[in-house]
């Protein structure tokens, strides 16, 4: 085997919808102010004690079945978050007891937003390098622990959720190299802030004009990396940050017409690592990915940090 490709997908979001007319109750904002500036309508906030790692367990279930694995075939668990509170045994760990995965190696990653695309990156090279056959990675955020309710600027913006991949060998590589990197000049412009209690926090205006003025080509150097031309592309999965930000994003790239664009973000909210997840997930449920087809997945976030490769949808 030279390489690996994508099997499944799973997604997993909580029960309670929090509507924009909610949140007018709770903080001085309404319906249109919020989705003029985010394009969010709803987002999903998980039960007190529904956890990241009950969250990442049901999306990773939903992955195993569709890949017709079993739990003794999966040489790797990785789970990208930023939000899960228990440090030791890992949320990967958990996951892997949840679904009877006897003898993995497992590990949490925290790479914020770009953390599913970081993941995705790390058990593609674990598979090329022989150390494992099959993976499962996860991107599950439970952002609403982190929320500062009181804040309208942060709380319309975040969203509870889960989406997962399994990942096998494969004679072809179907994951393209990965185009990843850092500015951490600017780490301070998405943070989580209060050491006890931890908080999200952000530089709006600032994280705006990067996505939009410095992503799009660093996009593209990820198709490029792939061989594959953008225009060639059959669907894209940014991060679900902000639905002005991916429509800004996605136009400078110069996509063909037709071209599948995830905005997953109005009903979910921005859902930090599993937004790339849990919207790839989703368009495949409703038939959106041609099988066979190249889709860019293009993550970025706290960090300030980015990663993004090509993958050929199965």
């Amino acid at each position: 085997m030279s390489g690996s490709r994508v099997v499944a997908f799973g997604h997993h979001q909580p029960e309670r919808v929090l509507t924009n007319a909610d949140l007018e109750k709770m903080v001085d904002t309404n319906d249109e102010w919020i989705r003029q500036r985010t394009g969010i309508a709803t987002r999903r906030i998980a039960a007190e004690k529904e956890t990241v790692a009950d969250m990442a367990s049901a999306a990773g279930a939903k992955a195993l079945a569709a890949s017709g694995l079993a739990p003794s075939d999966i040489g790797q668990v990785i789970v990208a978050t930023c939000s899960a509170i228990d440090r030791s045994p890992s949320t990967a760990a958990r996951v892997a007891a949840h679904l009877s995965i006897p003898s993995a190696v497992v590990f949490d990653l925290n790479n914020a937003c770009a953390g599913f695309c970081t993941a995705l990156a790390t058990a593609d090279h674990t598979i090329r390098a022989g150390a494992a056959q099959h993976a499962l990675v996860i991107g599950a955020e439970k952002m609403s622990d982190l929320v500062d309710w009181t804040d309208r600027s942060s709380c319309i913006l975040l969203g509870d959720g889960a989406g997962a991949a399994v990942v096998s060998a494969s004679p072809d590589a179907l994951i393209s190299p990965v185009t990843w990197g850092s500015d951490p000049t600017r780490s301070d412009a998405v943070r989580l802030v209060d050491q006890w209690q931890p908080r999200f926090s952000q530089e709006g205006q600032a994280v705006f004009r990067w996505a939009t003025s410095e992503l799009p080509a660093i996009a593209i150097q990820a198709c490029e990396r792939a061989g594959v031309a953008v225009t060639d592309l059959a669907a894209v999965v940014t991060h679900q940050a902000n639905l002005r930000i991916i429509e800004a994003m996605t136009r400078k790239l110069g996509l063909r017409e037709g071209t599948v664009i995830a905005r997953d973000v109005v009903e979910s909210g921005n859902t930090s690592a599993a937004s790339v997840p849990l919207a790839l997930s989703k368009m495949a449920e409703r038939g959106e990915l041609p099988s066979g087809q190249p889709v860019l997945l293009f993550a970025f976030g706290g960090g300030l940090s980015w990663a993004g490769q090509v993958i050929t949808a199965p």
